[in-house]
């Protein structure tokens, strides 16, 4: 075995001849690369932002459940306070989607209108 051929194949690599092959980043190897949102990926975000609301909401009744006297026009009652704040805050959630609605049937009642 000749001493050139033994120094060539011990020799370091040389980097600019010795590359990997290039591959095309692709969406699920691109560090940079996003993940298109769904309708499923929305739907379970909701569900753990409602399920820690549940949380928040149970201790928030277990806290306070003292009873208060209550009086609404002609009802009075005693009940406890969470549950007066519940009721109250469903009240105003209906309320306001009651304004909610009338308002987007009137943006829609008037687009119809300019399209014809």
């Amino acid at each position: 075995m000749s001493n050139d051929l033994h120094h060539t194949r011990n020799a370091p690599a040389d980097p600019a001849t010795t590359r990997p092959p290039q591959t095309p980043a692709t969406p699920a190897t691109s560090p940079t690369a996003r993940v298109p949102r769904t309708r499923t990926g929305a739907a379970w975000f909701g569900i753990c932002v409602a399920a820690l609301l549940f949380v928040v909401l149970i201790v928030f009744m277990l806290q306070n459940t003292r009873s208060v006297e209550v009086s609404f026009l002609w009802m009075q009652g005693s009940l406890p306070l969470a549950l007066a704040l519940l009721i109250a805050g469903v009240g105003a959630a209906i309320l306001t989607m009651v304004v909610g609605a009338a308002r987007i049937t009137q943006l829609r009642r008037l687009s119809r209108r300019q399209r014809h």
